[in-house]
């Protein structure tokens, strides 16, 4: 079993930057491809991020190219996701989940573990 915890969200104005760190608990954590994911009032949730166990691959939804940036510090079992230049369509509830197999894959399916989410609003 694998517990995440989520922080780093808050209200923001467009324009301005938030960085999401979750930490993760065990041992295995680098081993563990690590993702970002997001749901928006009314929508589905959608793949934001994702690294691979040592960081060396990264993955982002088009929207977000250019604006975050996923990392990862293994020492510490954490995972961040930098967000800048905000966007009022980023506003959303983001959840940072684990894929134990080190896939670094896009869809929801391949993760096993799930934070509770942090909620970032971005005003205009």
């Amino acid at each position: 079993q694998v517990q995440l915890v989520e922080s780093g969200g808050g209200v923001v104005q467009a324009g301005d930057s938030l960085r999401l760190s979750c930490a993760a608990s065990g041992r295995t954590f680098s081993s563990f491809a690590m993702g970002w994911f997001r749901q928006a009032p009314g929508k589905e949730r959608e793949f934001v991020s994702a690294i691979s166990p040592r960081g060396g691959i990264t993955r982002y939804t088009d929207s977000v190219k250019g604006r975050f940036t996923i990392s990862r510090d293994n020492a510490k079992n954490t995972v961040y996701l930098q967000m800048n230049s905000l966007k009022c369509e980023d506003t959303a509830v983001y959840y940072c989940a684990v894929d134990r197999f080190g896939r670094t894959r896009t869809t929801s399916e391949a993760f096993d573990y799930w934070g509770q989410g942090t909620t970032v609003t971005v005003s205009s």
